[in-house]
């Protein structure tokens, strides 16, 4: 291990930093001339998303055809092929982008590379095809920055994602990594650090929203003769992958952060608690821990310091209960992962009863950047009561699905019509989940809402760790309350009766809802046991588990109804409701839907109209899916 001083850190800034020159100059200026190494370009760099999604479509192999394709020209030298986290825009990945012009090519495959190499690289000129071609204007865009979905984002958490190797300490260090962690250590004081969290308002991004710099200043002041810092990353939202994006595109960061509120409040130890289905993400972590320490930034006397700090991973098995801070804490302990009342808090009794701080990725991700630029100038980011910007993984039916970052303030409306892109194949707009399986689904007339904490809390939903699953027209509320609810049941540790009977019964007054058995009495049995489990279960998951039944019974009331009275689902999603017909105007009797038909509920003579047995019908939806006539509806 080095014992590195503030001196030898800033000669390694200094190297590192000439070599993202490139990089770091192309997001100053975009270049209107493509730039080859025929137009005279010295050298280029081609930067690919690493990211999960787009490793699994391929980008190793299309990273592996670049060098292949670079050495078989000749020109390894004169460009290099740098593996990325992710860009973001995850709908149309993999991503290519070419620097210092600054090209953004999308969907791109292993057999594209050839091509690329070819024309861009070495002749200087843009592959028009692979470009991404701007829905309102009908134009391709080449450059990110003049991307609808680029545009409105503010990346803080994610600034370093799709931007460096990850897993080069050398970059990280060039834009400005650990100098907010050499800055602390040898210029600040404990106090000091944790002032500069507190004044920047910065609140914890893992759904709680509790000031960050609060919970700091509780740990520093418990005394003990060991404390910890735990890293939360065990992200169990459906649909949601930011905590994820950001350990496997910047985990530096996370490092940084961790020792820095190591310094901050007394602790030598830091425990990353990851879920184990992350492989890339701790892979990734690994090799980040394993760098640092060899850079002496981990590890004893750290910049030659008296502060020590070191970090150990810990693994999940997935519980999504195990994301509340003391079922985590039991969990790392080899314990069942169950939440236990509060207080005393992690702060004063946590890992091994030992004062522990717990915050989110996201969080910890923030940290650096704070106490580099200033609490001040994060501050004046977003709302009055909550600052700086926030991730979400955008996804549901949503055209531009990916990883966004924006300012706290930025509207629904913003976010889902601007930066996503509108509903796709230009269905209706119908709700929009935020807060995963803890939030609420909130409607139309809430688009307008400004993103905050206390916005959201206001209008029936919660900001959660960043989870916005868009719905349209052709879903079922009440299936999309029963689809949450199913996942909290599962997830449920069962310690208290509210959430392990409560959300239980919930659950059996759904099913018979969207099975056709439902009555009127069974909405007011949702309202008032809803209630009752917010107000009464043990911890954060039982409390918000009602929260999308609530919801969706305020904000769709109409279609509950409609399934309990009528017997009806206007989004034809509840099979117990539907009814196959056969239109005999239409119906041409070619027999093969009654060819198709699983059991045999269909009859009737060849080039004669056919009909379909309701009580033989098990609603598969063969039929329609093989009438090429279309004679076929759903009632």
């Amino acid at each position: 291990m080095k014992i590195l001083t503030i001196q030898d850190l800033e000669k390694i800034r200094k190297t590192a930093r000439e070599k993202l020159h490139l990089r770091e100059e192309s997001n100053l200026k975009t270049e209107e001339k493509t730039c080859g190494l025929a137009t005279g370009s010295t050298h280029l760099q081609i930067l690919i998303c690493g990211g999960t999604g787009c490793k699994a479509s391929s980008s190793s192999q299309i990273a592996e055809n670049f060098r292949n394709e670079l050495q078989k020209n000749g020109i390894a030298d004169k460009a290099d092929v740098v593996f990325t986290g992710c860009f973001g825009f995850c709908e149309k990945g993999p991503i290519v982008k070419i620097i210092p012009d600054n090209t953004f090519y999308t969907q791109v495959t292993p057999e594209d590379v050839e091509e690329i190499v070819r024309e861009h690289i070495v002749g200087g000129r843009k592959i028009e095809r692979l470009l991404y071609l701007d829905p309102k204007s009908e134009q391709h865009v080449s450059d990110s920055k003049h991307m609808d979905f680029y545009r409105k984002q503010l990346r803080i958490a994610l600034r370093n994602c799709g931007f460096i190797d990850p897993e080069n300490i050398y970059e990280y260090i060039a834009r400005d990594g650990y100098k907010a962690l050499a800055d602390s250590i040898l210029n600040d004081t404990r106090e000091g650090v944790i002032d500069k969290i507190k004044r920047s308002g910065l609140r914890g991004r893992g759904g709680g929203g509790f000031p960050t710099g609060l919970k700091w200043e509780f740990t520093a002041k418990s005394v003990s003769d060991q404390k910890y810092v735990v890293c939360n990353a065990d992200e169990g939202d459906p649909g949601a992958f930011m905590d994820r994006s950001i350990m496997e595109g910047d985990p530096h960061s996370i490092v940084e952060a961790m020792a820095i509120c190591g310094y901050a409040i007394g602790a030598d130890k830091g425990l990353v608690y990851i879920r184990a289905e992350y492989p890339l993400a701790i892979q990734r972590l690994r090799v980040a821990i394993a760098q640092a320490s060899e850079f002496g930034l981990l590890g004893s006397c750290i910049l030659g310091s008296d502060f020590s700090f070191d970090i150990e991973i810990r693994y999940g098995a997935g519980a999504f209960v195990c994301g509340e801070e003391t079922a985590l804490i039991h969990s790392m302990e080899g314990k069942r992962g169950e939440p236990t009342l509060k207080p005393p808090f992690p702060a004063e009794s946590g890992y091994l009863g030992k004062p522990t701080n717990v915050n989110n990725v996201e969080t910890l991700a923030n940290i650096p950047a704070i106490l580099t630029q200033g609490p001040e100038w994060f501050a004046s980011i977003g709302t009055e009561k909550s600052k700086g910007t926030k991730v979400f993984a955008l996804a549901g039916k949503i055209n531009n699905v990916g990883l966004i970052e924006v300012p706290m303030g930025t509207t629904l409306r913003e976010v889902i019509y601007e930066i996503g892109g509108g509903i796709k194949n230009g269905k209706k707009f119908k709700a929009v989940q935020t807060g995963g399986p803890s939030g609420g689904c909130l409607t139309e007339k809430h688009l307008d809402t400004p993103i905050d904490f206390d916005n959201l809390l206001a209008a029936g939903s919660m900001m959660g760790s960043g989870g916005m699953i868009v719905m349209d027209e052709d879903d079922c509320m009440v299936s999309v309350a029963r689809f949450y609810l199913q996942f909290t049941v599962d997830e449920s540790c069962g310690k208290c009766t509210p959430c392990r009977i409560g959300n239980k019964r919930l659950l059996e007054t759904l099913n018979r809802i969207t099975e056709g058995e439902g009555s009127e009495a069974d909405l007011q049995t949702l309202s008032v046991l809803g209630r009752q489990i917010k107000d009464t279960a043990l911890c954060g998951l039982g409390q918000t588990s009602p929260n999308p039944v609530l919801s969706t019974l305020e904000n769709f009331h109409e279609e509950y109804v409609e399934h309990v009275r009528d017997h009806t689902c206007r989004a034809k999603q509840c099979k117990a409701l539907l009814t196959y017909v056969i239109n005999p105007e239409i119906c041409i009797g070619c027999t093969l839907c009654a060819r198709n038909c699983p059991a045999d509920a269909i009859s009737g003579f060849p080039r004669k109209p056919h009909t379909i047995n309701p009580d033989k019908c098990i609603k598969c939806g063969m039929c329609m899916a093989r009438c090429k006539f279309h004679a076929i509806s759903v009632c």
